[in-house]
């Protein structure tokens, strides 16, 4: 059970997330061009990992259905006060991993963006330049379900969107069939969970590889590269570059 101090830092927290990923109507702007590219108006979206769901709002400003995934509960309450009675966002208060059934999530209460089921990116962390202070405080249990599960309820995706703070690999092994286009977080403490990635996307089909850095929303090769090229340019990115996200998008035949 949470201490009222951790239930007050955590609503802290949530709050500022709030402000930071919603209230900045330049980088709405620039993150709905660029998804832009991979969701068509009346397509369908699936955000894992929504956070407070500014991902959720880009892709309704586009025009497109909806499925998020947040299992943390405070910010899955902000999704659900963001998007009530909106039809076609429809809010999974679940992860995502490799197999149905439940989970453990590390919650960091001070920056639940940072909240992961994947101990190693916990260990990972430790230490790391850049993420000194960070603590994951408790651990709650929570439903899993899969990407596979997803498409049988909801349909094949457009885009899914992949951002669980090192368990991204883990959810990819969760699909067993080719989608259109993805992206997924990949961190400098954990290139090795990014190769997984481009790896099992590898066997899944044939991908084009670009990424952004960081919240920039700026595609760096400005073309689709393959998993050699991609591969190489985040072993030889700098420790400071952080995070970002890999776009995968399917070669159409």
């Amino acid at each position: 059970m949470m201490s009222l101090d951790q239930r007050i830092a955590e609503a802290v927290a949530v709050a500022k997330s709030v402000v930071t990923y919603h209230g900045d109507t330049a980088k709405g702007a620039a993150m709905d061009a660029l998804y832009r590219r991979f969701v068509p108006q009346g397509g369908l979206a699936f955000d894992i990992g929504s956070h407070v769901g500014d991902r959720v709002a880009s892709f309704r400003r586009l025009g497109a259905r909806v499925v998020a995934l947040e299992p943390q509960p405070g910010p899955a309450d902000v999704i659900a006060r963001l998007f009530e009675g909106d039809s076609r966002v429809t809010l999974l208060r679940a992860a995502c991993g490799g197999a149905e059934g439940e989970l453990k999530l590390s919650i960091n209460t001070a920056n639940p963006t940072v909240s992961t089921a994947s101990h190693a990116f916990v260990a990972s962390a430790a230490g790391a330049e850049g993420w000194h202070g960070q603590v994951w405080d408790r651990e709650i249990t929570v439903p899993c379900l899969t990407l596979d599960r997803l498409v049988a309820d909801y349909g094949v995706p457009n885009f899914a969107k992949i951002d669980v703070e090192g368990f991204e690999a883990d959810v990819l092994e969760g699909l067993s069939q080719p989608i259109p286009a993805l992206s997924f977080e990949f961190t400098t403490i954990q290139r090795e969970v990014a190769f997984e990635c481009l790896d099992r996307l590898a066997g899944l089909g044939a991908y084009g590889f670009d990424l952004a850095l960081g919240e920039s929303q700026n595609l760096t090769f400005g073309r689709f590269v393959d998993q050699a090229t991609m591969t190489a340019h985040l072993a030889g990115l700098p420790h400071a570059a952080n995070s970002g996200d890999v776009y995968a998008v399917l070669a159409k035949d």
